[in-house]
């Protein structure tokens, strides 16, 4: 038989992968440089928005590749923060361990794990019903924990706590800026890279199947359940781990954190950067964020056309501004 051999693939990358690479290596070298250049405000924009982000890129896990619309999200944002002020605050006027309570890993174990907790309780339940049902189950149970955090008067009620001490960590110091935007950083990478290798895996594959045709999964004998629920509670722990740098960064937090227009916010990000693209959330985070600050600066009514740009960009923007990159990439490879 003749010797196979085989031929390298020299074909050239997407220029969605080029514009998706530009975006992250400005979101790496952008801020830093406003900042060292007298421009602290925005580094502060650019944190901020690179914590949605993060929290937008675990929703794009289940909105986006698992189908599953969850109207509730902001509830483990808003845990994740509390997980950050509660020690810190039982530290400075419960008499508890100041040193224990300020520790950085005790904060983050917390968020992760109590924001995993909840998302495995809540999809339990949630994810045994469908359509119109689980969007409203999911937005009932993060109101639940809103009416919850409003309710702890020790905790400053409706009008929030302040956050007097950054979680602690040997070596790093979270009250640097650019320490703390560094870090939120690496951490939006490190989420990207797991969401990339699940939904790459065969759980992921079986997740977007599931989304595509349950039924049919469910005739090849998947048990969609219980892929549906691990990603959730994936996706929860991630967006409690947001939720940690988020109080981190603002010094406060409030039972607004966990409203349900919270998750739409996160939702909307989604949807506009592009369900089911790796980098979407990041495109509509910057895009959301932004538009917000420019427009601020040109009226009081913000409001009004930002709502109309937004709506704009759904109607004729199919599959978000990733999905308009991907058609760009389609068109490039025609003949």
């Amino acid at each position: 038989m003749p010797e196979t051999k085989l031929v390298p693939n020299n074909k050239p990358r997407p220029i969605s992968f080029w514009i998706n690479a530009i975006l992250l290596l400005l979101l790496a070298v952008a801020p830093p440089i406003l900042f060292i250049t007298g421009q602290p405000f925005w580094l502060d924009v650019f944190t901020r928005l690179v914590i949605l982000a993060l929290a937008a890129t675990a929703l794009n896990l289940v909105l986006g590749y698992g189908g599953l619309v969850s109207f509730g999200h902001a509830a483990y944002l808003g845990l994740g923060a509390y997980a950050v002020g509660i020690p810190t605050y039982h530290a400075l006027y419960g008499g508890m361990d100041a040193i224990a309570s300020f520790n950085g890993f005790l904060h983050l174990g917390l968020a992760v794990s109590v924001s995993a907790l909840f998302a495995l309780l809540t999809g339990a339940i949630s994810l045994r019903t469908r359509g119109v049902n689980f969007i409203m189950i999911t937005m009932a149970f993060g109101q639940m924990i809103f009416y919850a955090i409003v309710a702890l008067e020790n905790y400053g009620g409706d009008d929030g706590l302040t956050i007097d001490v950054r979680s602690e960590f040997p070596l790093i110091s979270l009250d640097n800026p650019l320490t703390l935007y560094g870090l939120c950083y690496l951490s939006l990478l490190v989420a990207l890279f797991i969401v990339y290798k699940i939904t790459r895996s065969r759980f992921g594959l079986t997740l977007q199947g599931a989304r595509s045709n349950e039924e049919r999964m469910r005739s090849l004998g998947v048990n969609c359940y219980r892929y549906q629920l691990v990603a959730f509670v994936i996706s929860g722990a991630i967006c409690g781990y947001a939720g940690f740098l988020l109080g981190n960064f603002s010094t406060f937090i409030s039972p607004e954190m966990m409203d349900w227009t919270r998750s739409g916010e996160l939702m909307f990000m989604v949807i506009l950067g592009g369900a089911a693209f790796l980098c979407g959330p990041i495109f509509g985070a910057a895009a959301f964020i932004l538009l917000e600050e420019v427009l601020r600066d040109v009226t009081i009514h913000w409001h009004l056309p930002f709502g109309l740009l937004l709506i704009l960009s759904v109607l004729f923007f199919r599959g978000g501004l990733s999905g308009a990159l991907d058609r760009l990439r389609s068109k490039g490879d025609k003949p």
